[in-house]
């Protein structure tokens, strides 16, 4: 059983650096440690951080050097280890930079033509609904996208993502539960699941949020088939690490 000890909190005051956004840092090594060790993650939670300008960037952060769409970068950070940021021009999915705050939206995705055209819907109609309702940051609040495997987060993040099997899933529903109970009530459309359902839905809402992932991040980025997609804000990090150690180890649970 891993219980968070409170000590792992450290609070930030006159030691406060730029690049922090959120008033309590933790241990982000130690947190990785029991989420990886309390589900068996095959890879490490991802810090994703909507930077809003440079002064929120650590000094010496790497900046990538190609154009890849956001769910390819969490999977570097995921499966790589890698630290590192990215600007609007590093962003090749135009509607995961339009969701992440970083450009405007496309006129052919705001028409609904661009997913008509790959088949997705019966009508251009459906499409814009579809889009219309797609959670997204206000376009130009976005400077650049942080990244990092959560052991290795040099920021305050936004924004935990895991992705991991469905029983992995059940845990962490489990364990956002424990302390007052009720029902999870996520949102997803098969389109944009990374981008939007996990990191700027959960980062407008302070809402954990799971999705089932999309064609665009299992083709481009790796999740496997049996794999799915959540995220929940950073400011819910000590609650998750204190639950779920209790919740995976309760007599009730599958072994």
């Amino acid at each position: 059983m891993f219980i968070f000890s409170q000590t792992k909190r450290i609070h930030y005051k006159e030691l406060m650096k730029m690049e922090d956004t959120i008033r309590t840092r933790l241990d982000y090594a130690e947190a990785s440690r029991i989420l990886m060790t309390s589900l068996g993650l095959k890879g490490s939670p991802v810090a994703v951080k909507l930077a809003t300008g440079k002064e929120d960037i650590p000094e010496g952060m790497e900046k990538i050097d190609k154009k890849l769409r956001h769910c390819q970068m969490v999977t570097m950070a995921r499966k790589e280890g890698r630290a590192f940021y990215a600007t609007v021009d590093n962003h090749e999915c135009m509607g995961g930079a339009w969701a992440l705050g970083l450009r405007e939206l496309s006129e052919s995705l705001k028409t609904g033509h661009f997913y008509f055209k790959l088949g997705k819907y019966e009508s251009t109609a459906a499409c814009k609904r579809t889009i219309d309702n797609i959670p997204h940051v206000e376009s130009g609040m976005t400077y650049a996208t942080l990244y990092a495997p959560l052991e290795k987060a040099e920021f305050s993040p936004h924004v935990i993502l895991i992705i991991a099997s469905p029983r992995c899933m059940l845990k962490l529903a489990q364990t956002s539960l424990f302390r007052l109970g009720g029902r999870i009530h996520s949102e997803f459309s098969g389109i944009q699941s990374v981008c939007s359902d996990a990191t700027a839905q959960t980062y407008l809402t302070g809402r954990a949020n799971y999705s089932l992932g999309c064609d665009g991040s299992r083709k481009f980025s790796g999740i496997d088939d049996d794999e799915m997609v959540m995220g929940f804000p950073a400011e819910l990090l000590p609650e998750m690490l204190e639950a779920i150690g209790i919740v995976t180890a309760a007599p009730g649970s599958k072994k």
